[in-house]
């Protein structure tokens, strides 16, 4: 077999969850793959790899995006924030807090998606009223059935009877 050269890589500078990183990346290496093989960061999970699932959403520049289908080298320069970065040392986020009190997870591959996903959500003031919530969170499945509890915690944040 030829040695083959090793393929063409980018610097990528992102911020993920407040810290300046620099990594080089070839240009075909997804959002998703930069963070966990590149940064160590394996609470965004890989699901489907096809962005059906919502496991890989983090938040980018404050919107939710689903890291599998973005390219690390579109989002050069970008803010990154993932489930890592949520809450603080000994201090969980209302919505983590939440899911814990009303059960919202099972297995938990889900949950990080889910959270990014509805913190971005509840930030761009989305998500007014449950049947809102259940639509704007479609796009995050959670296989175990605790799609229920789901809504219901990001509902007592919303409410603001989870701070």
């Amino acid at each position: 077999m030829p040695n083959r050269p090793d393929p063409p890589t980018r610097a990528v500078t992102l911020t993920v969850n407040g810290t300046a990183r620099t990594v080089h990346v070839a240009p075909w290496v997804s959002l998703l793959d930069t963070l966990r093989d590149h940064l160590d960061l394996t609470g965004s999970k890989k699901g489907c790899d096809h962005g059906q699932c919502g496991a890989c959403t983090v938040i980018c520049n404050g919107q939710r995006i689903l890291s599998c289908l973005t390219l690390a080298v579109m989002q050069d320069g970008a803010e990154i924030t993932t489930i890592e970065g949520i809450g603080a040392e000994g201090k969980l986020h209302p919505l983590q807090e939440a899911f814990i009190a009303y059960d919202a997870f099972q297995c938990g591959y889900c949950t990080p998606g889910q959270i990014c996903s509805s913190i971005a959500m509840i930030e761009a003031g989305h998500g007014n009223t449950r049947e809102e919530v259940k639509d704007l969170m479609s796009g995050n499945l959670c296989r175990c059935g605790a799609n229920t509890n789901i809504i219901d915690a990001i509902m007592a944040v919303k409410d603001g009877a989870h701070e």
